[in-house]
């Protein structure tokens, strides 16, 4: 089906031309500061030093280690002088905080009535599907997030709901209860537990053309927090069992295997391998960080090429996601608006000194990652990461394994069909309203509505 771009009226016309003329406000009030107040400059130096100390406290062994740990504080410490000496010296400091913070929050307000105005009327014309289940399977995982299962009472729940619960033991097989439950003429798959058991169960789901219920029982239930669906109280998500709605979003896979967050690969991954790093992780890393990024190893065996034929060789992080992230301050922090816009993100990373890595991080903190040569950062519908040993470690959705190379990664568009509580719809929807960009703000000032549902 051909998704159809509706209208923007007027009302939200002027809202993103409003926005946008805050943000040149506030564009051209910081170049203006920044001329006058040089000691920002100082405090850019202080973030590059403590970058560069810090990738010599992680990377390098005693002494270096210690001396690139005084070199991080110092840098730190240069940055804080340099923003408290700046503040003495601006007059009015607090009034000027005042009218910037006031700006920043009308843009950003501005942007989100634009980008969402009138929900309600957004999920109405949405086509959607709806088929409750006659005989949904929910396939439970005990032991997921300290015992979520059991303290919510959720097969309870689901049992009272009319859904057969199916509880994973030691000795059995997750991919086997769910194929089992398929073959008894389940015409819905459930899944209580992280988001490696829902990728698995999801891709039964997907393989038979059925319905996935996502029921966030793990600890940290990444792809919830990315669907709208409540993290806190796995409860609620029970309810698409009963009056749930369908809603299509993309799924992403890599050599054929099913992942619904990313694929890690390099020094994560590697480090996830080892046996002693799920009982004292920190210890791990701290010892396995300079064997794997010191001066004298060898970079990471990972190749890939680039949109527009550039080739990257030995990144030591390479995340692959189903949908682009909306990058935090660490990939850990990062989240995703939307999870059908049919693209992979991908980020990888190539620093491979002190002086690179502070590069990077001076850059980031103006907003200018991207124009670092050791930051790579783009979208694709297709991906090749390749290794001239023929293997590679990979954090698939947190599953550590070992996988012959090349791997190709492919994003599904709308190919997995979740059944989730009505709410969810406009839960989504504001998550993407969240995601402010120009671009979106341009195309509703010229009358296009950027959330327009996509080609089916």
């Amino acid at each position: 089906m051909k998704g159809q771009r509706h209208p923007v009226g007027w009302p939200e016309r002027g809202l993103a031309v409003a926005s946008i003329a805050c943000w040149v406000i506030l564009a051209a009030a910081f170049a203006v500061f920044a001329a006058r107040n040089l000691g920002l400059l100082v405090g850019l130096v202080g973030i590059a030093l403590a970058a560069g100390g810090a990738w010599w406290a992680v990377t390098e062994r005693a002494p270096r280690r210690v001396v690139g740990a005084a070199g991080g504080a110092a840098g730190v410490g240069l940055a804080v002088l340099a923003v408290v000496g700046t503040a003495v010296r601006t007059d009015r400091l607090w009034l000027r905080l005042f009218v910037v913070v006031g700006l920043v929050a009308l843009a950003v307000g501005l942007a989100r009535a634009a980008l969402a105005r009138d929900l309600r009327e957004r999920d109405a014309r949405r086509p959607i599907h709806v088929e409750h289940p006659r005989r949904p399977v929910l396939v439970c995982n005990p032991w997921s997030g300290g015992g979520k299962v059991v303290t919510f009472g959720l097969a309870e729940r689901a049992e009272a709901l009319g859904v057969e619960v199916v509880m994973l033991d030691h000795g059995l097989d997750l991919e086997r209860l769910a194929r089992d439950a398929v073959e008894r003429g389940a015409d819905c798959l459930g899944m209580a537990g992280g988001d490696g058991s829902q990728a698995l169960v999801a891709s039964v789901a997907v393989e038979h053309d059925l319905p996935f219920v996502c029921v966030p029982a793990g600890t940290r239930n990444h792809f919830a927090l990315d669907l709208g669906i409540d993290r806190d109280d796995p409860r609620p998500s029970l309810d698409a069992f009963r009056d749930g709605l369908e809603r299509r979003i993309d799924y992403a896979t890599v050599d054929g295997r099913l992942f619904v967050n990313n694929v890690s690969l390099g020094v994560y991954a590697t480090i996830v391998q080892q046996d002693a790093y799920r009982d004292a992780k920190v210890e791990t890393t701290r010892t396995l960080l300079p064997e794997m990024l010191g001066r004298t190893e060898e970079p990471f065996d990972l190749q890939f090429t680039e949109p527009g034929d550039a080739e990257v060789d030995g990144a030591f992080l390479i995340q692959v996601s189903n949908n682009p992230y909306v990058l935090g301050a660490t990939l850990e922090a990062s989240q995703r608006r939307r999870l059908d816009t049919g693209a992979l993100g991908v980020v990888a990373i190539t620093a491979a000194t002190g002086a690179e890595a502070a590069q990077v991080v001076t850059l980031s903190v103006l907003g200018q990652r991207r124009r670092s040569p050791h930051w790579h950062e783009f979208s694709t519908e297709v991906f090749e990461v390749r290794s001239r040993s023929g293997r590679a470690f990979a954090g698939i959705d947190g599953e550590a394994l070992e996988l012959d190379t090349p791997l190709e990664f492919r994003i599904h568009r709308l190919g997995l069909r979740l059944l989730v509580p009505g709410r969810n719809l406009t839960a989504a929807e504001r998550r993407r309203a969240r995601d402010v960009s120009i671009g979106d703000l341009a195309a509703i000032a010229r009358g296009i509505d950027p959330t327009s549902e996509p080609d089916r």
